[in-house]
């Protein structure tokens, strides 16, 4: 997941150096909700044990 939202950072970086400013905010729009999806889904799995030591 949190390579997924480090692509859409990259091509917001890249798009707004070219001067695609709605591509741009589309894709750090697309990133925050990735990121912000991979840590829910992380804080469930430490609170349902998801890292159980072996």
């Amino acid at each position: 997941m949190f390579r997924l939202t480090i692509i859409f950072f990259v091509v917001a970086i890249i798009a707004g150096i070219f001067g695609f400013g709605g591509i741009a905010a589309s894709a750090v729009g697309a990133a925050k909700i990735v990121f912000f999806i991979a840590l829910v889904l992380l804080a469930i799995s430490v609170i349902t044990g998801g890292f159980k030591r072996r």
